[in-house]
């Protein structure tokens, strides 16, 4: 393949990983978009306790059909509640009590109407049945649908990727991050011979005698909708532990042999990402990888692997540097959504670099635990050639907007220049361990995660958080010789931005508090001998004559 084409399509796949298309950074909002993005009474009034999903999948017809028992509470008196469900699946019935209840159907929206308003303080729960031919996804996981596979023996191999796209693209559920249901069971059914593997842990197989066996998996800790997750093919399964962590791979049956070598690597992630950022956080429900038919995915304790049991990202390097290459991109990535994205959620999918940012910079922590902080750094930098720099990595509130594809590595590379404004690395691990154990298993938003990071540094960050999110362009280092000074400020989009920098002159490292106005460091060199630490912060530098 031709080297430029090669990295276009690179390119635009790491814009895409995990960040599937839903309408970022425009303005022509939809009724659709505002159904599925905002939180109205109808939304707002309940709070979803369990889904137990109760399914049969047909890989012949490539269709699904059975109900979600939605349990919940109702935090506000409740006479009309909204679930979502696209509109090319049918709706077979709403049963509550022993009644069926009425609804109305607006784009993906479902307006259900009960006849007596549930009371506040109330616990109950209903029960959604529905059939049809969920969207096929064209080109998993960059876009959302079910993939209908088969493995190289021909037998089905069928995974989902809906994260952006939706939940409510295969089942009926409250498709907002806010709200994540305590737990989930998925009681899936699959022609004799193939397996199911869902999150959580295998509570039953049951032949059902008619040509399917029914593989029921539990959660017991909360779970994005978008993670909720069936995958099915022809299935071998072996086991390990770390300390008192389960872990558990769902391979091909003819790839086992070599999925017990590549996977070896697990283990060091776990030690490296329990060090850095706190133990698993769902350790009740174990750790498994699934190989899926598509590049891969997080779902929580179900980790869809498809990197084709190859070291970065289907065997190559997104940073250029090579370090990229001394470990599998899938593994890493994917697992440490784990820790950012399924423990620590945005309420909001505008606020998507809360998963995409941090995660991105668990990519770095693991080279950093195995090869030094020097390499983790220098593929820091060397990724910063898949950020564009064209538009703000917050999305729009309330419409379903996420942010740019920059809000992977602009967001990791945002981190580690915080990192460096601490400038002790004791007090950053400390933060980030702190992170992780106050906002586990919990939806927060940015300002949650500025507060926090703020309080931990005498530095104000709220001007490096507002330049490097809410706007496109990094902030300008600008340099100028007079006599025997240098003369530096800040160019930026936020009034009155502030911000530390290293530089080095003369082999030594000097912090220079720099503003938006002009100051001075005396010296006897040249501006021509100064440098800025590129490893450590990411900005643009301009010499002013």
């Amino acid at each position: 393949m031709n080297k430029l084409l090669f990295t276009l399509i690179l390119l635009f796949s790491l814009n895409h990983l995990n960040s599937q298309v839903v309408g970022s950074n425009h303005s022509n909002y939809t009724e659709a978009d505002t159904l599925r993005g905002s939180l109205r009474p109808e939304r707002n009034s309940f709070d979803v306790q369990k889904y137990h999903l109760k399914l049969k999948v047909e890989p012949e017809k490539k269709s699904i059909s059975g109900s979600n028992v939605i349990s919940f509470e109702v935090l506000a008196n409740m006479p009309v509640m909204q679930l979502d469900l696209f509109e090319n699946m049918q709706i077979d019935s709403i049963i509550h009590g022993e009644k069926n209840l009425i609804y109305e159907r607006r784009h993906n929206a479902v307006f259900i109407d009960f006849e007596k308003e549930l009371s506040k303080g109330t616990t109950d729960s209903i029960e959604f049945f529905y059939h049809g031919n969920p969207v096929v996804a064209k080109n998993a996981p960059w876009d959302g649908g079910f993939v209908w596979d088969e493995d190289k023996n021909g037998n089905p191999w069928i995974g989902v990727a809906v994260q952006g796209t939706g939940a409510s693209l295969w089942y009926p559920n409250k498709d907002h991050q806010s709200d994540e249901p305590e737990e989930a069971q998925m009681d899936i059914a699959v022609p004799n011979g193939l397996m199911n593997v869902s999150n959580g842990r295998l509570i039953s197989e049951e032949d059902l005698g008619n040509g399917f066996t029914k593989w029921s998996w539990k959660v017991v800790n909360p779970i994005n909708n978008y993670n909720i997750m069936i995958n099915i093919g022809d299935y071998a399964h072996f086991s390990e532990k770390y300390n008192d962590l389960d872990l558990d791979y769902y391979v091909l049956s003819y790839n086992l042999e070599k999925a017990k070598e590549h996977f070896t690597e697990v283990k060091d992630m776990m030690a490296c990402f329990y060090e850095k950022m706190g133990p698993y956080p769902f350790e009740e429900d174990g750790f498994k990888l699934v190989e899926t038919p598509y590049l891969g995915m997080e779902h929580q304790s179900a980790v869809a692997y498809g990197n084709k049991y190859l070291k970065g990202y289907l065997g190559n390097d997104l940073s250029g540097t090579g370090i990229g290459l001394k470990w599998d991109f899938i593994i890493i990535h994917e697992s440490g959504h784990e820790w950012y994205g399924n423990s620590i959620t945005s309420r909001d999918i505008a606020d998507m670099w809360i998963h995409e940012g941090f995660t991105s910079y668990t990519e770095a922590i693991y080279t950093e635990c195995r090869w030094g902080k020097e390499e983790a750094l220098e593929y820091i930098k060397g990724i910063r050639q898949n950020i564009s720099n064209k538009s703000k990595i917050i999305g729009d509130y309330g419409v379903n907007s996420e942010g740019s594809g920059d809000m992977h590595y602009k967001g990791s590379n945002l981190l580690n220049t915080i990192r460096s404004i601490y400038d002790d690395d004791e007090l950053w691990w400390n933060t980030l361990r702190d992170y992780t154990k106050t906002f586990k298993h919990q939806t927060i938003t940015t300002a949650d995660t500025e507060s926090f990071f703020n309080k931990a540094t005498q530095v104000d960050l709220e001007p490096v958080f507002n330049q490097y999110l809410r706007h496109s362009a990094l902030p300008v280092l600008q340099l100028r010789q007079a006599d025997d000074q240098i003369l530096y400020r800040w160019k930026a989009d936020v009034q009155d931005f502030k911000m530390p920098v290293d530089v080095i002159i003369d082999e030594e490292e000097i912090r220079f508090y720099a503003t938006s106005e002009w100051q001075s460091y005396e010296t006897g060199e040249e501006l021509d001998e100064l440098s800025v630490n590129d490893l450590e912060f990411y900005i643009e530098t301009e010499i002013l004559k």
